[in-house]
């Protein structure tokens, strides 16, 4: 199984919505830094570091961009 890196959590909420998204859709992963990362946030070194098996990455980084859409922000016009 060779797996290669999918993307960097900022902090252990993201990385809590990545896995949550990985685990339903049935994707295998491995999370280096998790708990380091919540030590000592903000180092971009020591970031979670979520890598996926190399056959689902595309498949992955689909998923992913879905949560990236821009927020559109709501107006009321009175």
């Amino acid at each position: 199984m060779s797996m290669i890196h999918l993307t960097s959590a900022r902090d252990i909420g993201e990385l809590a919505i990545i896995r949550s998204l990985l685990d339903g859709n049935n994707i295998a992963y491995l999370v280096y830094h998790e708990h380091i990362s919540s030590l000592y946030p903000g180092i971009a070194s020591l970031m979670g570091r979520v890598m996926v098996e190399e056959s689902q990455h595309s498949r992955a980084e689909i998923l992913l961009s879905r949560l990236r859409l821009p927020i559109r922000e709501a107006t009321n016009s009175v």
